[in-house]
């Protein structure tokens, strides 16, 4: 299974393709889209939108992850504009008929590091040990996403998991 994680911003949109195997994670690719701050919101938007679709009829993923939306309510032009990033993703997901799936930051940190509160540092080192990366992204934004796309598979095979279980059971 490949696992596509994005960390949409309008500025930078981090993005990391991961594939699952019966014998673990492995990096497929990383890396970021950058949007020119001078460009219009629109122009900007489409960057995003006609890079990250690139990159998805390219790697063909089954499935896009991304993190629940948070912003502090102090904030609300940051939540607003993230929210036109994200909404970017979403369309790309359908376009694509992509499943999306979301999840809050502390549930990432605690997947990836197994405390809800890590710091971002705890959180990149995690990301580089598991995927055996020689060095750290150079991009915060890629581990964000890199993480998003390993939290989904140890989602994913706790799910089945339990569902086998569940089956030995009956």
């Amino acid at each position: 299974m490949r696992i596509l994680g994005i960390d949409p911003a309008l500025s930078i949109t981090g993005y990391g393709l991961v594939e699952q195997t019966t014998h673990g994670l492995s990096l497929v690719d990383m890396g970021i889209v950058r949007t020119k701050p001078k460009h219009s919101l629109p122009a900007r938007l489409a960057t995003i939108y006609q890079d990250i679709l690139q990159i998805v009829e390219k790697s063909k993923p089954d499935c896009l992850i991304l993190e629940k939306l948070y912003v502090h309510y102090r904030h609300p032009t940051t939540a607003h504009i993230l929210g036109q990033a994200r909404g970017i993703i979403c369309l790309i997901s359908v376009k694509a008929h992509l499943p999306l799936f979301e999840y809050a930051a502390t549930r990432v940190k605690k997947a990836i590091v197994g405390q809800g509160l890590a710091s971002k540092a705890q959180v990149q080192r995690m990301v580089t040990t598991i995927l055996g990366l020689r060095q750290l992204p150079k991009y915060q934004d890629i581990t964000d996403a890199l993480a998003l796309a390993i939290t989904h598979t140890y989602i994913n095979k706790s799910k089945s998991q339990l569902s086998v279980q569940g089956q030995k059971k009956l």
